[in-house]
């Protein structure tokens, strides 16, 4: 069998234990690794058309997985004004009114990652951003990606004057004269004025989001488990695989919304197993509620303001008879639930699945932001995944709970914020991701963020409940060998050993021994999928 790859003079780090593998060489053949050694008896695997690589010692561990991402949506959304490092109001005007400068004439204007702490104690609003944006048309998304400022003129253009009534928990933020105050909760209201703005031509979003995978390789991932599979998603998908340009190994789950019917049901039942050499459509993703920071969670008691009082489907029992025949399916569901009462009802619709057959397949709940001990030994007892994203306690929290999302949820539930090490402790199997666009993507940071719990934008500061810190390895396994588990393939990926997928990460020292706080500068020399470089660095 043809061998194109070799690896060699490498430290190879196995993720079960923590400890580097006697072995420093491997080969690949037909995409698996198909032999481990000593240099010398894997060199001698080689012959004129393999390409050999001597990695000086770097330390290889299994493909970088990232447990939760949008590659699609995040290509289109981060193409616009990034906002996501004004940290104050007047930061926030500067950025704008120097992209307003540049802008052509009735164009629109397109900003993303704004960050709600930004306006203080006052409203989220559009008149905040007055005058900056008067006569602009301009969609500004929020950090969370379930919700938007429209500025007047956009709100104008899309003929959006008041209030409107949604099959899900979606609005029309009005003042109390019913005229909208520009702010936009959940896609069915945004895409009310999305829906006024031009639209990128097809070619230009496979381009974008060929340069946002390939930037993904780069940083050292080699897959991703893709939470959507909207519009043209999947064409896209298979348009780039087919050309052998798609840099990581994706695994989609299209939405399942509120009010879907029993056909609609039975074509996504349909759809699983679609796909192609790198992707392939496997699971359903679906939503139990929307976000604290802009009051949309599900919440057993509501925020400070009498919000997140309500599930996003608007008849909960509706989503645990969808989780039910998806069960019975064998599909397994990725269900999106921040609130403690969104939690409890996923959990609860898993239980009621199972108790109606045999075990059928790994469920998985998306995000667990803040969950009371009587839920956390659910996760295990039920095989349920927890899919966390440790950067956005990180990053749009506070130690001292001054920020929005503390305040929204009062001091009791904000000290159960993102417990990371509660879950994995309590049995469950806890994988790792970014949720890119709404955090950055680069795997390192997001293990990092799982290891410090730090603001990345200022290290100095107190963790978030460091109790809740995950340890170097289990951060490591929660994007190699929990990643695999979750996707059905611990058989075959998550581990370096014969026979496995050769999607590797190469990194130019031990990610174990590396300081939290200096892993995401640590860099990514390699990126192995499928057998063939993805990204190599000029050093190797």
């Amino acid at each position: 069998m043809r061998t194109p790859l070799v690896l060699l003079s490498g430290r190879l780090l196995d993720p079960v234990t923590g400890e580097f593998l006697p072995e420093t060489a491997l080969s690949v053949s037909a995409g698996r690794i198909s032999a481990l050694g000593d240099d010398r008896r894997i060199r001698a695997l080689a012959d004129s058309s393999t390409t050999v690589v001597d990695l000086k010692g770097a330390v290889v561990t299994p493909g970088l997985v990232d447990g939760h991402l949008h590659p699609v949506s995040g290509a289109e959304l981060t193409h616009g004004l990034d906002l996501s490092g004004c940290t104050d109001l007047a930061q926030v005007r500067e950025a704008l009114a120097g992209a307003v400068r540049n802008l052509a004439p009735g164009a629109w204007l397109h900003g993303w990652g704004l960050d709600p702490n930004v306006f203080g104690g006052r409203p989220v609003e559009a008149a905040a951003l007055a005058p900056v944006l008067d006569g602009v048309p301009a969609l500004l998304q929020l950090f969370d990606a379930h919700s938007m400022l429209a500025s007047p003129r956009a709100l104008e253009l899309a003929g959006v004057d008041g209030p409107r009534t949604f099959d899900q928990a979606a609005e029309v933020v009005c003042d109390d004269k019913g005229r909208p105050t520009g702010l936009l909760l959940e896609d069915a209201a945004c895409e009310l004025v999305e829906r006024a703005a031009p639209r990128p031509t097809r070619e230009e979003r496979r381009a974008r989001l060929a340069a946002a995978l390939r930037g993904m390789a780069a940083a050292g991932l080699t897959g991703g488990h893709a939470m959507d599979a909207n519009g043209d998603s999947v064409a896209l998908y298979s348009d780039l695989d087919a050309a052998g340009e798609l840099p990581l190994r994706l695994r989609v789950a299209p939405w399942c919304q509120p009010g879907t019917d029993a056909d609609g049901l039975r074509a996504l039942i349909e759809q699983q197993g679609a796909g192609g050499a790198l992707w392939r459509t496997d699971g359903v993703k679906l939503f139990m509620d929307g976000t604290v920071d802009n009051g949309t969670a599900w919440l057993e008691r509501p925020d400070c303001h009498g919000e997140s009082a309500h599930a996003f489907w608007p008849d909960p029992e509706a989503y645990t008879a969808a989780v039910g025949e998806f069960h019975r399916a064998g599909v397994p569901t990725a269900t999106h639930a921040i609130g403690d009462a969104a939690v409890r009802h996923a959990l609860d619709a898993v239980e009621k699945a199972r108790a109606a057959g045999e075990r059928g397949p790994r469920h998985r709940i998306e995000h667990i932001e803040t969950v009371p001990d009587d839920t956390l030994s659910r996760f295990a007892e039920l095989g349920v995944i927890a899919s966390m994203q440790p950067t956005h306690c990180c990053d749009f929290t506070r130690a001292d709970h001054t920020d929005n999302w503390s305040r929204r949820l009062g001091e009791e539930r904000a000290s159960r914020a993102w417990r990371c090490r509660d879950l994995r402790d309590s049995g469950a199997t806890v994988v790792l991701g970014s949720d890119w666009p709404i955090a950055p993507y680069p795997p390192l940071g997001v293990m990092a963020g799982a290891r410090h719990r730090r603001p990345s934008r200022d290290l100095t500061q107190p963790p978030h409940r460091p109790e809740q810190a995950l340890t170097a390895l289990e951060a490591l396994q929660g994007m190699t060998i929990d990643a695999a588990y979750a996707a059905g393939e611990e058989h075959e990926a998550g581990r370096i050993a014969v026979g496995f997928r050769a999607d590797l990460t190469v990194l130019a020292d031990n990610p174990l021994t590396t300081a939290a706080t200096d892993l995401p500068d640590l860099p990514a020399l390699l990126t192995v999928l499928d057998g063939r470089p993805t990204h190599r660095d000029a050093s190797l």
